[in-house]
């Protein structure tokens, strides 16, 4: 017997009241988390008879919790392997996402990867390394309190790089570099170089998919970081960005105030598998 435990929150089937029903469902969509878990054992088990791994016939039950914030982003299989798996499970179910995602997931902390594409294609895999968390400055994380579906987003630049889209290549190479940049700059204290490749990287996204893709509200969190002197880019794809203050905490203090103002959910990042630097990543 194989049983799946529903979220009391992420699959709940109570709400307080219609008009917050509705606001969930425009976040969170339709389906729960349990469609994951379902996902997760199908391609659990297809893994397993790959790789010729005889399981035991026993009864089992299976349930999740999350502290990490919508959007704000297996043992028996080797590590490298793992955030492939993982991503087969949303494949599975149509869901569009990036591999680095899954990387960091496994991982934790900070992690660097390189998404080489001779290295992909050799060993079904990128390039990663953990980095020392002490490098990192004191980061922030904006976001809405009602994050927006992503999956959009992915989904465009995804098939223009498959079409083999030259600005797509193009962009692609440049966050490579900005990883690159990034990861000398955190290891040398660099802060105001780190704070340029910040923006860059923002900008070279919005350039790509443009303003239209990226929507009001995700531009205006940038606009608020800017506003203050701060340097800011998108966690992931919208609905949060992570804004980094170099000049310190007087400036700090100004971007607290203006997100207040604006509504926004200002909180420091702590040091957790959502955090990572990325060099040739296709989100």
């Amino acid at each position: 017997m194989v049983v799946f435990v529903p979220h009391s929150q992420h699959d709940g089937g109570f709400y307080t009241s219609l008009e917050v029903f509705r606001t969930r469902l425009g976040g969170e969509g339709y389906s729960g988390g349990v469609r994951l878990l379902k996902a997760t054992c199908k391609r659990f088990l297809d893994a397993c008879e790959q790789a010729q791994i005889s399981l035991p016939q026993k009864n089992f039950t299976l349930s999740y919790e999350t502290y990490i914030p919508r959007q704000a982003g297996l043992s028996g299989f080797p590590v490298h392997e793992r955030p492939n798996l993982v991503l087969s499970i949303e494949e599975e179910l149509g869901i569009t996402a990036g591999l680095q995602d899954r990387v960091v997931q496994v991982y934790g902390g900070i992690v660097f990867m390189d998404f080489d594409q001779e290295h992909m294609q050799a060993h079904g895999c990128g390039r990663y390394e953990s980095l020392d968390p002490a490098l990192l400055p004191r980061l922030w994380l904006v976001h809405v309190a009602e994050p927006s579906d992503s999956g959009a987003v992915h989904s465009d630049v995804r098939r223009r790089w498959q079409r083999g889209d030259p600005d797509v290549a193009d962009a692609m190479a440049a966050f490579a570099d900005i990883a690159q940049a990034g990861r000398r700059a955190l290891e040398t204290g660099d802060r105001a170089g780190l704070a340029q490749l910040m923006d860059r990287n923002f900008d070279t996204r919005r350039q790509l998919f443009g303003d239209e893709v990226l929507g009001k509200v995700n531009l205006h969190m940038i606009a608020c970081a800017r506003s203050v002197g701060a340097a800011a880019k998108f966690t992931g794809s919208g609905g949060a960005i992570v804004a980094f203050c170099p000049d310190g905490r007087e400036q700090e203090e100004k971007l607290r105030a203006a997100c207040e103002v604006e509504g926004f959910v200002f909180e420091e990042v702590r040091i957790g598998p959502q955090h990572f630097c990325a060099a040739n990543h296709l989100e």
